[in-house]
């Protein structure tokens, strides 16, 4: 669905990406992930076509999105965190813009539309930033487009609205799909990003599933700070330090997601000799 071969990306002197490879078949939510700088929203505007790379080679759906092909326009759809909407009426909107979407689904529109709340009658225009975001999201949602990109979804939802999200995303899923969701609230996003990639300094240094996450790293809460050479990390909490090490393979471990992304920036040489060279490493 989604196939980056040596990407190479610069903003004027600064090089942000550097022969960067990435593979995205469909069937998944994944969670994209890294500091501020590190370039999650340019990767996604180079996958919908709205930047273009001066090395390497881009396929979304088979198409270059360099190229703008209404095959591919028609079956992708990127929600950014930047929002400009018209000044007029949600109906209206849906009217002008779900023809260019041949899967729009307008019966989960509606659904979508009353799951958050929003006013049909009020103009988007006068809509607060939360309820703007939350119908381009659902606008999103159902537009069912095969690549479907959001950039910081969550910010500007407030808790019952970030609770409502999650919910929709969790059922509008399907197995033709790639979600690609860039954020920095992973808490907001537990339990339905899967797999994880985590950018960090313009390469992906980290791609895995979650579950083969939990079966090699253990997380346990300690009384004592660890010594450094035995924790791939530690931190101070409550009562202890979590801490991260290989696991034995006893048991699998109950990964947070703050936790796996600062272990995997913390200690990225390890990390990457214990996934034995796969996806989560070669970028590193």
């Amino acid at each position: 669905m989604i196939q980056i071969n040596n990407l190479s990306f610069s903003y004027k002197k600064e090089r942000l990406f550097s022969n960067l490879n990435l593979f995205l078949p469909p069937g998944n939510i994944y969670g994209l992930l890294g500091k501020n700088g590190a370039g999650k929203t340019t990767l996604l505007k180079l996958i919908s076509g709205l930047r273009f790379p001066q090395r390497g080679d881009i396929r979304v759906l088979g198409y270059d999105p360099a190229q703008r092909p209404v095959n591919l326009l028609q079956d992708i759809c990127f929600v950014g965190e930047e929002m400009y909407v018209p000044p007029v009426l949600p109906d209206l909107f849906a009217k002008l813009y779900a023809p260019l979407y041949p899967r729009f689904d307008h019966k989960a529109f509606g659904e979508y539309m009353a799951e958050f709340e929003l006013d049909t009658r009020k103009k988007l225009s006068a809509m607060s930033y939360g309820q703007k975001k939350k119908f381009l999201l659902a606008f999103g949602l159902a537009s069912k487009c095969r690549i479907l990109l959001m950039d910081e979804p969550t910010n500007g939802l407030d808790i019952p609205s970030k609770s409502q999200f999650r919910r929709l995303l969790a059922r509008s899923g399907c197995d033709d799909q790639v979600i690609l969701i860039s954020t920095h609230q992973v808490r907001d996003m537990e339990n339905l990003i899967d797999p994880i990639i985590i950018l960090e300094e313009g390469r992906i240094i980290f791609q895995q599933a979650l579950q083969e996450a939990s079966r090699k790293l253990s997380v346990k809460v300690e009384r004592e700070q660890p010594a450094e050479a035995s924790a791939l990390y530690a931190e101070k909490t409550l009562g202890g330090w979590v801490v991260v090490r290989e696991s034995d393979g006893a048991e699998e471990a109950n990964i947070d997601l703050e936790v796996l992304f600062n272990t995997v920036v913390a200690n990225r040489e390890k990390v990457r000799a214990l996934f034995n060279g796969a996806a989560a490493g070669k970028e590193a």
